[in-house]
């Protein structure tokens, strides 16, 4: 079968590349769409099954880290794009583990960005390598006028944001330095379906239908602005066929939350949606010890990403976090493999045991 283009998805299996890839596989036929993902904690194949037998769709199994496995996989697809999402991104996760945040996404990202180099050499035109990034490489802000803009300077304060900083300079280094046609956007933070329960929206809604306690860092004042995961796909989308080489571009909601606001309005969405008495699931709020490190607040401006390419939000955070909701409410066999590891199950069911 022949396609049009042939573009590489990197953590097509995880919360926000699957939505991308999804996005992409239905949108664009005339694509082949591969989502590579190594498949750890936060890979699930599951979040795809409803796409993963159209024609214009392949899965490969592998690390970015690995160099050589990345170099065969351009020779092999001869790539007209990247969209690059695979990356290490839980907070806490990287406080513990620093080193493999750096080897992922550093390392990882160089050799994509080589193979990239290399494939492209003398033929750039009409490609694209997409750098996914995020708002927490900006550091954090104190005062309630102020935004992240495209041009705020970067002060990552985690081992988290600090790798993806790296990442996203070698990017740009690679743009400036060898004529890589790349683009980079910094998104806040996502929520919706198929988000894995270590997260803040999705581990309350796990622990409010288990009556389990609801832990909240601090005194729940640490500010974030949320985006429906739908809608960061519906930007990366703009970015990646409209966006103009060597630009980078802030995805945001205008959706600023306290932590402990956020709790409150999402117990009382499950009280309401579960028949429980008004205010239950608030007496299961459990403050605990703050993380190191934890900015204070994260706010976006995107007004670049509005007025140039004319994409907005779809959804208002009421309208989105009762779409989730429901979605997890639904689909509960899925937090529920998720939680017991059973999800690790579809990928030998799917692929290792098929022959060729």
């Amino acid at each position: 079968m022949s396609f049009e283009k042939s573009i590489l998805i990197t953590g097509g299996a995880g919360f926000i590349g699957s939505h991308v890839v999804r996005l992409f596989v239905t949108q664009y036929p005339q694509y082949q769409t591969v989502n590579l993902d190594k498949l750890t904690y936060a890979g699930n194949l599951e979040n795809l099954k409803d796409i993963d037998s159209l024609p214009n769709y392949v899965f490969e199994h592998g690390d970015i880290v690995d160099e050589a496995y990345i170099d065969g996989l351009f020779a092999k697809y001869q790539f007209d794009g990247v969209i690059h999402l695979a990356a290490e991104s839980h907070v806490d996760r990287s406080i513990t583990d620093p080193m493999a945040f750096v080897k992922t996404n550093v390392i990882g990202t160089c050799n994509l960005l080589n193979a990239a180099k290399n494939t492209w050499k003398g033929n750039m035109e009409s490609k694209r390598f997409y750098h996914v990034s995020t708002d927490e490489v900006y550091g954090e802000l104190h005062d309630p006028s102020e935004f992240f803009v495209e041009t705020t300077s970067y002060d990552p304060r985690s081992p988290y944001s600090a790798s993806k900083a790296s990442s996203d300079h070698f990017v740009r280094a690679y743009h400036n330095t060898y004529g890589l046609p790349v683009v980079v956007s910094n998104c806040s933070n996502n929520y919706g379906p198929n988000h894995f329960p270590e997260k803040l929206i999705p581990l309350m809604i796990n622990n409010i239908k288990n009556g389990k306690p609801l832990p909240v860092y601090g005194k729940g004042e640490n500010v974030r602005d949320w985006l429906y995961v739908i809608d960061h796909a519906r930007a990366i989308d703009a970015i990646f066929h409209n966006g103009k080489n060597g630009d980078t571009y802030n995805i945001g909601g205008n959706n600023e939350w306290k932590n402990l606001d956020l709790v409150h309005l999402l117990c009382d969405l499950m009280d309401q949606k579960l028949g429980n008495p008004q205010g239950k699931s608030k007496e299961l709020i459990t403050y605990v010890t703050d993380r190191a490190g934890h900015d204070l607040r994260y706010a976006i401006d995107a007004t670049k990403l509005m007025t140039e390419l004319g994409w907005n939000p779809s959804v208002t955070f009421e309208e989105g976090l009762s779409k989730t909701v429901d979605w997890y409410l639904n689909n509960w066999d899925w937090i529920e493999n998720i939680t017991s590891g059973d999800y690790q199950k579809y990928y030998s069911s799917m692929y290792e045991n098929k022959t060729s």
